[in-house]
């Protein structure tokens, strides 16, 4: 008895996680985007001196300002986000992915990757979408190393940079995260 009440809320938290996750309910209108996703890397390159310095090298920058991530047992994460080259919004996507394993809990947080080169910036739009730890190097800097590092020390494709937590999501598990472009 016990069991089937446990599999009937796995069954419900997995459908309302199904439901977060899907876009076009929770799409974003792309003049919010740009903005949130504006102050979202003024905020990081302001506090970050690595990210600062990376931004001026960079060929261009996605910025995720807002992705939520909830699980418990199986869990997912969505948000959506704008590349910026030259100051500019060029693209729009969105970040998706699935997890499995022993976790719980729900949290917001924005997302940042610095693009180095033509050729990793290439990767992103090629196949049907960018699979995170598939191709280009990607490189996640924390705070504290972001405010340690210089750009004579980075030379690597892409590097990452998380930002804003909000929540607690604690655990293990396998994770799958794709970045796919949007028609906006």
């Amino acid at each position: 008895m016990r069991t089937a009440s446990f599999n009937s809320l796995l069954v419900a938290f997995v459908v309302a996680v199904s439901a977060a996750l899907s876009a076009p309910a929770f799409a974003e209108s792309k003049a919010t985007l740009n903005s949130t996703s504006k102050s979202s890397l003024g905020r990081l390159v302001a506090k970050v001196p690595a990210a600062k310095a990376l931004n001026e090298k960079a060929v261009a920058v996605l910025v995720f300002p807002s992705i939520t991530k909830a699980g418990l047992v199986v869990g997912g994460q969505y948000g959506e986000g704008v590349l910026w080259r030259g100051g500019k919004p060029v693209a729009y996507y969105s970040t998706g992915g699935a997890s499995y394993g022993l976790q719980a809990g729900a949290q917001k947080y924005g997302y940042a990757m610095f693009f180095m080169s033509e050729g990793a910036l290439g990767v992103l739009d090629k196949a049907e979408g960018f699979e995170v730890g598939v191709g280009p190097s990607v490189v996640v800097v924390d705070e504290g190393m972001g405010k340690s590092t210089t750009t004579k020390t980075m030379n690597e494709d892409i590097y990452a940079f998380i930002f804003s937590q909000k929540g607690l999501m604690a655990g293990i598990g396998i994770q799958g995260n794709k970045i796919t472009k949007l028609n906006k």
